[in-house]
């Protein structure tokens, strides 16, 4: 309440500054120049739309795809000072516009040349038309005077003949450039497979490309900067974001009629997240089984392999909740249904896992292949992506795969959804969806969707095809069933379609393990918390027949040879990577292997697998509750350093440590055979190592001893973790067993728990606690819903 007090004074007390003009609640401020128009939209004190154009129609219009918040600009002022600079400003934000028509002595310019020079390069080189760039420099700062963001010019410019679609349309190819001083870092924008944490000094690639190097590129074009801000670029067409050369950012965009972004002031890094989440929709929590464990390989080609998987994870007393279903269950591409001589009763199927405790993931592709049921009914509708004379577009595909559906039609997405219930959720008892290929996977550059051209909506449709699903289940279902989506792509505001992203189909290698951690990290950092891979890699390399491991195997897989053939440090690598699974957002085994189960890498690495995936149940009640504050604020549960330790410059480039909630810094060994690795415990507090309890001061780095049973794993002091007593299934009722405290400092923890299945906690059902441990007093209380008596439960580490 006193911040509210104190930010609605300010508001009231620049309204009477004078020359301001307090702003129309929903009203932008829109500032005419010669052949272009600006458009500065708030959407809170912290959030400020920019638009420009040569346009004021493509100006002044709504966001793009992905949207969902409304703007006001309660509180905001505008006014013009003397040397005819613009300013708006709210209690959080200050926006300088430059004024038109500067002389050019008060232009950027480069070093002098003299006249003939120009003459013959304006001969041979000048543009002209217009298309700028146009020096309409804009300043961000906070009220206190901070510079966040400086835009020195945009443009816009003819689109380039290879790229122009036949439309009609004038299309332009946008771009704007800002400052990037030196010591600004950056993260985020989707997912980019090469190593990276820091993103400066890289070009990012912004567009969905599933043969990328490293693995497939996703583009979600918001970014977070070091310096206090998040920018979300309002453009789905392909984007290039060069990062850092020569003191410079430059976003430009394939196809548009307008340069539009959002800027999102924070003093932290969540309250970053809490602006994308107002922008782009919430991200819902999924069924609770869903943060337990997903077993899958690629594939279980039949009804009954599934069964005497599920069956021998209880034979083994192991937790498991979620058996997959992948691809290649139908007849042909497109029937949407199962082959009945492999799947003879999936609903007796379904049942009899359910009564294990035990749900299914079922992946349901995009395609459908000339000469099936609905192939004919869905290019008679328009229904099928296809090239401009109305051509369904199979790519390279055979036929036996054929073009993706348009989901980015209404009709066909409800169809779509439609199908899916009455062909698989309805009858047969499935409980999830996989959506598989949702980038589409068949390049729409040259394609229309319903929606547009293939080349300026580039990136959206994992947003649409995943709404089908989601909103599908929501209409039919209520609040009564939560949503699980599986998909391959994302883009802005995907993330409250109930959906989990996944790094796609990678190499099983040590390289591919090393860079999905930074991949990871920055793909939660774009404000997307549900993210994992398929465990181990999906690809097997070719292995040469004389391999052999850069270092002696620390697991013996000579049993399991019938699982690795010779890839003799296969099952070392699927340890080390499951052990970092375990501290995914979800945690889901998949890949081309005969077996894929925790048993199959021999007998050396099955009971350090088993004990991974116990230590993974016994901290649920710990990852829901994180992942209720994600529901709360946006802000991701897998944290790269950056977010919590701003003040740390250590820990702005670390690619393979990270925050898993508030508690836990998570290093995952990659080296073939190592078994110890260099840590570095960020500053401003202390630290536990979580297997041997030794304290030890923040700020250096540390070698941690990490033999093959041990994932290196701290916790901050001050740290208040909940552990769960023994269950088999997320989805049954589990107890809290203890609460672990880490003294050193002050700590809270808020414990969230409900019924797991439903979206009743959206109405406020469910019970919240928040324990809090009085580091001077020595004594954890608790606020909130009652706690049965297990405050006198603590394990209290350290002593």
């Amino acid at each position: 309440m006193p911040n509210l007090f104190a930010a609605g004074l300010a508001a009231m007390l620049m309204a009477l500054l004078p020359g301001s003009v307090a702003m129309a609640q929903n009203s932008p401020l829109v500032l005419e120049r010669e052949g272009r128009v600006i458009s500065l939209e708030p959407y809170a004190p912290n959030i400020l739309r920019v638009t420009m154009s040569t346009d004021k129609a493509a100006a002044t219009s709504a966001p793009g795809y992905g949207f969902v918040a409304q703007p006001s600009a309660e509180g905001w002022t505008h006014e013009r000072e003397a040397d005819g600079s613009d300013v708006y400003r709210s209690s959080r934000l200050v926006v300088r516009v430059a004024p038109a028509g500067l002389p050019k002595d008060k232009l950027p310019q480069p070093m002098p040349l003299d006249a003939l020079n120009l003459q013959l390069r304006e001969h041979y080189f000048g543009g002209g038309g217009g298309h700028g760039p146009h020096n309409d420099a804009l300043l961000v700062t906070t009220a206190e005077g901070k510079e966040l963001l400086h835009m020195r010019t945009w443009s816009m410019a003819p689109e380039r003949p290879d790229v122009a679609a036949d439309t009609g349309e004038k299309e332009y190819r946008v771009s704007s450039t800002f400052d990037s001083p030196a010591d600004e870092h950056y993260y985020g924008l989707g997912q980019q497979q090469k190593g990276w944490m820091d993103l400066r000094d890289h070009q990012i690639r912004c567009w969905h490309e599933y043969s990328a190097i490293g693995g497939e590129d996703v583009c979600v074009p918001f970014m977070v900067s070091s310096r206090g801000y998040g920018l979300v670029w309002d453009n789905p067409s392909k984007t290039t974001v060069d990062l850092g050369f020569n003191g410079r950012n430059v976003w430009s965009s394939e196809v548009g009629d307008r340069v539009s972004y959002f800027v999102i002031a924070g003093k932290t890094s969540d309250e970053i997240y809490e602006g994308y989440r107002l922008l782009t929709g919430v991200t819902h929590l999924l069924p609770r089984a869903v943060y337990g464990y997903i077993q899958s390989k690629a594939i279980y080609p039949t009804q009954q392999q599934v069964l005497d998987v599920a069956k021998e994870y209880r034979a083994k007393n192991l937790p498991l909740d979620v058996m997959v279903v992948d691809f290649l269950n139908m007849t042909a591409q497109g029937e949407m249904d199962l082959d009945p001589a492999r799947w003879p009763d999936p609903a007796a199927m379904n049942r009899e896992l359910h009564a294990m405790g035990i749900g299914t993931l079922l992946s349901v592709w995009p395609h459908y292949s000339p000469g099936t049921q609905f192939y004919d009914m869905l290019q008679s509708k328009g229904w099928l992506i296809h090239t401009p004379d109305g051509k369904p577009d199979p790519g390279n595909f055979k036929d036996a795969i054929g073009p993706n559906i348009d989901t980015t039609n209404p009709e066909a997405a409800k169809w779509f959804w439609e199908k899916i219930r009455d062909r698989y959720v309805k009858p047969y008892g499935f409980d999830y969806i996989w959506l598989d290929e949702t980038e589409p996977d068949i390049d729409p550059a040259k394609d229309v969707f319903s929606i547009g051209s293939g080349t300026r909506f580039y990136n959206v449709y994992p947003l649409f095809h995943t709404a089908s699903v989601y909103e599908g289940f929501r209409r039919d279902f209520g609040d009564s069933r939560r949503v699980m989506i599986l998909a391959r792509a994302a883009y802005l505001g995907a993330q409250r379609n109930g959906t989990v992203f996944w790094s796609s189909d990678i190499l099983s290698t040590w390289d591919m393990l090393k860079r999905s951690i930074p991949t990871g990290l920055n793909f939660t950092a774009t404000g997307l918390p549900y993210w994992d891979t398929d465990i181990a890699g999906f690809f097997s390399p070719a292995i040469p027949a004389d391999y052999h491991a850069a270092h002696k195997p620390l697991i013996d897989g000579s049993d399991v040879r019938g699982t690795i053939g010779n890839y003799e440090d296969y099952p070392e690598l699927f340890v080390r990577w499951f052990e970092w699974g375990a501290f995914q957002p979800v945690m889901r085994a998949h890949g081309e292997r005969n077996h894929n189960e925790v048993w199959a890498y021999g007998k050396q690495a099955e009971p350090i697998l088993a004990k991974y995936l116990r230590l993974r149940y016994q901290l649920l009640p710990y990852t829901y509750s994180a992942a209720y504050r994600s529901y709360q604020t946006g802000a991701p549960y897998m944290r790269a350093l950056f977010m919590d330790f701003p003040n740390d410059p250590k820990a702005a480039n670390i690619p393979d440590e990270y925050m898993y909630g508030p508690a836990f810094l998570v290093a995952p060994v990659t080296e073939q055979g190592a078994t110890h690795r260099k840590v570095y415990l960020p500053a401003g507090c202390d630290w536990y190592n979580y297997w041997t309890h030794e304290r030890l001061h923040g700020g250096q780095t540390i070698v941690a001893d990490a033999p093959i049973d041990t994932l290196p794993l701290f916790v901050r002091a001050g740290s208040i973790v909940p552990l769960g007593a023994e269950v088999l299934s997320a989805g049954q009722p589990q107890a809290i067993a203890s609460i672990e405290v880490y003294p050193g400092a002050d700590g809270r923890f808020t414990v969230f728990q409900d019924d797991g299945k439903t979206y009743s906690y959206e109405k406020g059902a469910g019970s919240v606690t928040t324990l809090i441990w009085n580091e001077a007093a020595h004594r954890l209380k608790h606020e909130g819903a009652g706690w049965s008596g297990l405050d006198q439960s603590v394990v209290v580490e350290g002593k």
